[in-house]
């Protein structure tokens, strides 16, 4: 594959890591808002006298399945299936990419469908509608951009690696920007405009990505269509790649329900109950979801380093023992708020330094599982499903959304020390499954 490089990797993957991170700035600058919206404004308005089609009808189902609803439970409620449908359909995508668009068509139209849905916020009427764009958008961008930065190298190629991790550092710089910008616009001067600086982010990612497909090398979609006759059938080594990589979604799927909380529950509490003053300046809470991309900048290199020098040592960890590591670490960072909350009056707020070491420890919980894991679906995924596998993946995110916003529904419910111990025990479960499975899994998916 002959390609220009720069900096020691192919120049289509820059045009993949800029394309992500303005898609992830719109995604994430609208769940920064998201939860503050519905319960500050939204659902009020729409007891009063705004109508949002479609919005009764949520909530009457949603009481049906879960009983009455309170304001903040109903939010987790929406937030949940939001973002757990946002990873429901990329499965949908990649299977779109597959067998009939290809990849780079997908990465288009989900563009153009999330930029619609970004606008659509605009207006409070067509909240749900603005929703669904939103999901169907992402369900074809998501899964066919992840795919591309493994197609820019050949099979074999060490730099793989350190491609996902150059492309998740695109990600986090997008969800970095999103808070302090479409966050601060939207508490501080009108909901609307934080929905509009998420949507003109979109626009931006998308054609970033029009202008530099020439950079992204042939399109493996249509040279696969060129020499296509029959499919060859999975061999026993592609089934059990398969099925040792299902097995890690389904242990990801707590991961993810907990994980997820940054933006809901966490997210609450970051508004209710931390103090943001700082030399007598109160920060916007929304800046708290800047943290964890904050982070990820900083603990990458070091971890990329310690890698390298484990790797010298002959004493690399396995994908599989990251993975649970990083569950570990997600459900020891929730010890931090519950002895930071411990002793002290429910009026009373905790500084917000005690939010910030617990962001560090879930963020280095992060590192260790999701580019990991991305990395190991790209790897030993079946070349011609791997886009399909990709969706697959997303799918124990999915799971973890919902779930994150069922939980997050017990919130109001349960003392805080309680919930928030329920949390760590969930993480910390997911760790030690995996850490148990540990040999069956590195059989299954191979060396790592």
């Amino acid at each position: 594959m002959n390609q220009k490089n720069l900096f020691g990797h192919p120049i289509g993957l820059f045009v993949l890591f800029f394309t992500e991170m303005w898609e992830r700035f719109s995604y994430y600058g609208m769940r920064a808002l998201l939860v503050l919206y519905l319960t500050q404004h939204l659902i009020q308005a729409t007891q009063t006298q705004t109508k949002v089609f479609g919005f009764a009808t949520l909530q009457a189902g949603l009481e049906v399945l879960f009983g009455p609803l309170s304001t903040q439970a109903l939010a987790s409620q929406i937030y949940g299936l939001y973002t757990g449908l946002v990873y429901f359909t990329p499965l949908f995508g990649g299977i779109l990419a597959d067998r009939v668009l290809g990849p780079r068509k997908c990465v288009i139209a989900g563009g153009i469908l999330m930029a619609i849905g970004h606008f659509l916020m605009a207006s409070e009427a067509f909240f749900l509608f603005a929703l669904l764009f939103l999901i169907m958008g992402n369900g074809c961008f998501k899964p066919n951009i992840s795919t591309q930065v493994g197609n820019l190298y050949p099979p074999g190629d060490p730099r793989r690696d350190g491609a996902f991790t150059i492309f998740y550092m695109g990600i986090n710089l997008g969800a970095f920007f999103s808070p302090l910008i479409c966050g601060t616009l939207g508490q501080r001067y009108g909901w609307h405009y934080g929905f509009a600086a998420a949507g003109v982010g979109m626009v931006f990612g998308l054609l970033m990505y029009l202008f530099g497909q020439k950079y992204l090398g042939e399109d493996q979609f249509l040279k696969h269509q060129q020499r296509m006759t029959v499919a060859a059938p999975l061999t026993i080594k592609d089934w059990q790649a398969l099925g040792g990589l299902m097995a890690l979604a389904v242990l990801n799927i707590l991961f993810w329900a907990v994980y997820e909380q940054q933006g809901n529950t966490l997210q609450l509490f970051a508004e209710q109950s931390t103090d943001w003053h700082i030399l007598g300046w109160e920060m916007p809470s929304t800046w708290f979801q800047s943290l964890n991309p904050a982070f990820i900048f900083l603990l990458v290199p070091l971890i990329d380093r310690l890698s390298k020098r484990r790797a010298g040592q002959g004493r690399q960890s396995s994908s599989v023992g990251k993975m649970a590591f990083g569950s570990l670490l997600l459900g020891a960072s929730f010890l931090v708020i519950i002895f930071a909350i411990s002793g002290v009056d429910a009026n009373q707020k905790i500084s917000f330094l005690w939010l910030v070491l617990c962001t560090l420890i879930y963020t280095l919980g992060e590192l260790y599982l999701s580019p990991v894991g991305l990395s190991l679906v790209s790897k030993v995924s079946p070349a011609r499903l791997v886009g399909m596998v990709m969706g697959m993946w997303f799918l124990s995110t999915f799971f973890g959304n919902y779930l994150s916003g069922y939980i997050g529904s017990f919130y109001e419910k349960m003392p805080k020390q309680d919930f928030f111990l329920l949390l760590a025990v969930l993480a910390a479960s997911t760790g030690l499954a995996t850490f148990a499975l540990k040999p069956l899994l590195k059989k299954a998916v191979g060396s790592d």
